[in-house]
């Protein structure tokens, strides 16, 4: 049938609504290549915009008319003065008028005037994430205060955020409906108290990492409408605080109490008597035993979806009471968990539970029958972790693929009975999204190839230590997997330059680990870098063999990279200099021990790229030689320096 007839029965609707079903990136870009027709309904249709390039900011904003979420993050020179040419000094925009969503995360360069700007010119804005801003503190947080319709604020390790600005954010914004502030360590049980006096629309609440103790918990306790309270690591609250939770947040659907030293499991027990209707629970690594009467209390759970217990001790009575009264249970995490039996694991998923998501990374007394009764029992598994799980065989990989053809994400890390005739087995899983098999030493190019040939879904692959993995592999995962993004070839000593050129033929990929590969020369790196424009991530470390070929060829060619680690390399002054200089785009850079670049090296070549460094990683000694001008330039520009 002729393409034109066919085009024209399409109209701008029904082409809409084939768009909606389409999400994965490429295949979106290559729709709107079709014609201009189809471009046209792709602009039209388009959300969402994360802008790669500041210099293209105007011009897509402009192209785009229905714009209402902006990602920045990616942008290494925002700052007070591109925000100001962004939102003019006269009308305002289109896109700040319908602006709702704004991602400002590492944005170090913006300062509190360019962010009050950009607040005060988006009247409908409900969601802005500024986190990893380090710089970020009271002033910062007065600019947020202008925005009345914000819901969602993400404040991850702003780290001059105080009481004080905390205090002006829930007086100004108090229709908060989530807000992050986890690693803002200077908040208080204060802030945190008039925090939950102003935002009585707070639903959702992350204080992990703060130096709080359990009075915020009294505190939040009087928030009526939260319901997920995340608190990672706060050591200093106790067993008063959960019980203050117990008695309190009548809405409370998820607790995690991960890391919370001082917290014992009879509190938890407590709490979930209070609450019998909670849907999630994080403990990791926060309770060193597990008695009855707290085993007891999880019968009341009968709506719970996920229980992440890791590094807990359990018992087989765990398993029963979770088998017979959490028939929802969805998610399970018994890492690192001692007691975590084969018995148990029958136990466990035998009868009405269907588990989607387990994670029994380090139960070292797994064997193929815990793997069995997972295979035969939950059949719709879509993620199970089992580093370090030693005595898994071929066995249980032939299982998974008999039985689990929904697996998407499968850990093997350090599992060493994991051999080629097991990846036969498994490859049969061909909806796999995610595949570790570090440090399994008997697997070869021939097992990669069974993988490659019937999982063409893989987006991520680790084959870190895999010592038995050549170029022909490569060649293999080239050819199958063209929707690889993530790749970890650290330490593969067989590879070489045949191998790396391979990879030149995966389109997607944009993040590679490929540490000490010391067959790897300039030739090969020149090969990456001119045909994976997508690369945003690279690790290059101990790579001594590669010469300023490559890093020519890298720094002409890849344009979108974001971090680079280049310790231990050959590269030159000149090298390093093309490298940071040209890549417009790079804001983490690792640079330790470069034995070939000078003193004066590094002053030029961090230079040239101090107006988008975020951070940056130098030797110790470096600190001593640098001239105390580009150090405080760097400082002054919010990147961070750390001295190894």
């Amino acid at each position: 049938m002729d393409s034109a007839p066919l085009l024209s029965v399409l109209n701008e609707d029904l082409l809409i609504r084939i768009l909606s079903f389409i999400s994965h990136d490429p295949d979106r870009k290559a729709f709107r290549l079709v014609c201009k027709t189809f471009l046209r309904v792709d602009s039209f249709h388009r959300t969402h915009l994360r802008i790669l390039r500041p210099e293209f900011i105007n011009t897509l904003l402009s192209k785009f008319p229905r714009i209402y979420s902006l990602d920045l993050s990616a942008c290494p020179q925002i700052d007070d003065g591109a925000v100001a040419m962004l939102v003019g000094n006269g009308l305002l925009p289109d896109w700040c008028r319908r602006l709702k969503r704004l991602v400002l995360s590492r944005s170090t360069g913006l300062k509190s005037a360019g962010l009050e700007m950009l607040i005060r010119s988006c009247p409908l804005l409900e969601a802005i994430d500024v986190s990893y801003c380090w710089s970020f503190g009271d002033r910062e947080a007065a600019a947020l205060s202008f925005g009345g319709s914000l819901r969602d604020v993400k404040m991850d390790r702003c780290l001059g955020l105080t009481d004080v600005g905390l205090a002006k954010i829930a007086i100004g914004c108090q229709c908060l409906e989530k807000l992050c502030l986890k690693w803002c360590i200077e908040i208080t049980d204060l802030g945190i108290d008039l925090l939950s006096k102003k935002c009585r629309e707070l639903k959702e609440l992350d204080i992990s990492y703060l130096k709080v103790t359990s009075m915020s918990l009294r505190s939040v306790s009087s928030m009526e409408k939260l319901e997920h309270l995340a608190m990672v690591g706060c050591g200093i609250v106790d067993d008063e605080g959960l019980h203050y939770l117990g008695k309190g947040c009548p809405s409370l659907q998820a607790l995690d109490v991960s890391r919370c030293d001082r917290l014992s499991s009879s509190a938890l027990a407590f709490l979930i008597n209070g609450h019998p209707s909670m849907l999630q629970i994080y403990a990791s690594h926060c309770f060193h035993e597990f008695p009855t009467k707290v085993v007891q209390g999880l019968k009341d759970l009968k709506n719970l979806k996920t229980l992440i217990l890791d590094g807990a001790p359990v018992s087989e009575s765990l398993f029963k009471i979770i088998n017979f009264n959490c028939k929802y249970l969805i998610e399970i995490g018994l890492g690192k968990c001692k007691g975590v039996t084969d018995k148990g694991i029958f136990q466990l998923v035998s009868g009405g539970v269907n588990l989607n998501i387990l994670n029994l990374t380090c139960c070292s007394e797994l064997t193929d029958d815990a793997i069995s009764a997972i295979a035969d029992s939950c059949r719709s598994v879509l993620c199970l972790k089992l580093e370090c799980c030693n005595s898994v065989t071929e066995k249980s990989l032939y299982l998974l693929g008999l039985h689990c053809s929904f697996l998407e994400e499968l850990d093997l890390t350090d599992c060493f009975g994991v051999n080629d005739k097991g990846l036969y087995y498994l490859s049969k899983c061909t909806k796999l999204v995610c595949l570790k098999l570090g440090l399994c030493a008997n697997i070869t190019d021939k097992g990669l190839y069974y993988v490659a040939r019937n999982c063409s879904e893989i987006r991520e692959l680790d084959l870190y230590r895999c010592k038995g993995i050549g170029d022909d592999g490569l060649y293999a995962v080239s050819s199958g997997c063209k929707r690889l993004q993530k790749l970890n070839l650290s330490y593969c000593s067989e590879i070489t330059d045949r191998g790396i050129e391979c990879l030149g033929h995966l389109p997607e990929l944009s993040d590679l680990e490929m540490r000490s590969l010391l067959n790897v020369t300039g030739t090969g790196l020149t090969a990456l870098a001119t045909r994976c424009k997508r690369l945003a991530e690279l690790d290059l470390k101990d790579c001594a063999n590669i010469d300023d070929s490559g890093f020519m060829a890298l720094a002409y060619y890849s344009r979108n990279l974001q971090q680079i680690n280049l310790s231990h390399c050959s590269i030159s002054d000149v090298g390093l200099c093309m490298v940071m200089g040209n890549l417009t785009r790079l804001q983490d850079a690792k640079l330790v021990n470069l034995y070939n670049v000078s003193t004066n090296g590094f002053e030029v070549a961090l230079r040239a790229s101090c107006v988008r460094l975020k951070k940056v990683k130098l030797i110790a000694s470096m600190r001593l030689q640098l001239t105390p001008d580009i150090v405080q330039t760097l400082r002054a520009r919010g990147c961070r320096i750390r001295w190894d």
